[in-house]
């Protein structure tokens, strides 16, 4: 039997029909094994005689089979031309920061290197500090700027006091009325508008707030702050206009717009987009009322706010046409970044 096996073992050139061999001679049901169970039947010495030379001949056949199974392996690896043990392993895809935490992320670390400190607030907000504590009182026009999502929630005095916020604008509020001057903070956060979404506007999205509150602050210190920025984040040649604009909580309020001259040597503008300057957020010096509204001395402090949104950057930064694709979860997009 043991020359039998060895013989048809030496027949076989592929893994199939290994297996077979193995289940044929040394399985459950095999040959061998069908000869060990007989033993109970023959006498005592001659069972210890058989049985010894039966798990001999097993012993000899498992050692025959592991070799001749690493010979198949070895031929048909070198029989193969579609496989090359030398070249790296394919690589391992790992998963990235979304590219809007990304620039969220850089924007406050310009901002951090600067001495701000970075806090966050509730996107769930209350009227009172989305609108009231920042001059937009009820029935105020200004608050036609932004088209709310209220919470359908009314109290006692029919009123619908909750939101979702509208800008991260009410952490200036809730963090002068929570600490003493000098304050110098950075704001990241999700916002929401009742918006039509295109390729420029969607109804949720990120904005960076800033707030900076001491005494003897001035518009100097606002040019200077959002400057640092501009080059830290856009490059060190980069120049910066402001405008006069409107918003409730600041006075004077601007916006902020930084050069997109063309190169003279090779025509080619820094941002893709054929303007010489490009706004990227408002700005101003905060408005006494909102400074007294906290408990804070207007006459004695002052201070600058500002706000941008994070998307609107990463777009003028990276030649980003649509701000869609950041909340699109398209993988050909995010492992851009």
């Amino acid at each position: 039997l043991t020359q039998t096996a060895l013989t048809a073992l030496g027949a076989i050139s592929d893994g199939a029909a290994v297996e077979e061999w193995r289940v044929s001679w040394l399985g459950r049901r095999g040959q061998f094994t069908g000869l060990l169970r007989g033993l109970s039947g023959l006498d005592p010495d001659l069972r210890r005689e058989v049985g010894g030379r039966a798990n001999q001949a097993k012993n000899t056949l498992e050692e025959a089979l592991a070799r001749r199974t690493r010979e198949i392996a070895q031929a048909e690896l070198e029989a193969s031309d579609r496989l090359d043990v030398t070249l790296p392993g394919r690589p391992i895809i790992t998963g990235r920061l979304h590219p809007t935490t990304q620039i969220v992320r850089e924007i406050c670390q310009a901002f951090m290197a600067m001495g701000f400190s970075v806090v966050e607030g509730p996107e769930v907000e209350l009227d009172h500090y989305n609108f009231e504590m920042l001059n937009i009182p009820s029935g105020h026009p200004a608050r036609d700027m932004w088209n709310s999502l209220w919470v359908d929630y009314v109290n006692e005095a029919g009123e619908q006091p909750m939101l979702l916020r509208t800008h991260t604008s009410p952490m200036q509020a809730r963090v002068m009325e929570a600490q003493e001057p000098p304050v110098r903070v950075v704001v990241p956060g999700k916002c929401y508008r009742y918006e039509a979404t295109d390729a420029t506007h969607e109804w949720h999205f990120y904005q960076v707030e800033g707030l900076a509150v001491a005494e003897g602050i001035t518009f100097a210190d606002l040019k200077g702050t959002l400057y640092e920025f501009a080059r830290r984040v856009f490059g060190e040649d980069r120049q910066i206009r402001f405008r006069c604009d409107y918003f409730p909580f600041v006075e004077p309020g601007v916006d902020m717009s930084i050069s997109n001259f063309r190169d003279p040597a090779t025509g080619k503008r820094p941002i893709n987009r054929d303007e010489d300057w490009i706004e990227i957020m408002g700005a101003g010096m905060v408005h006494p009322k909102v400074l007294a509204g906290v408990g804070y001395d207007p006459d004695r402090y002052t201070g600058f706010a500002f706000g941008m949104g994070p998307e609107r950057i990463g777009m003028l930064k990276y030649g980003i046409d649509d701000i869609r694709h950041f909340y699109s979860n398209d993988v050909r997009f995010l492992r851009q970044f």
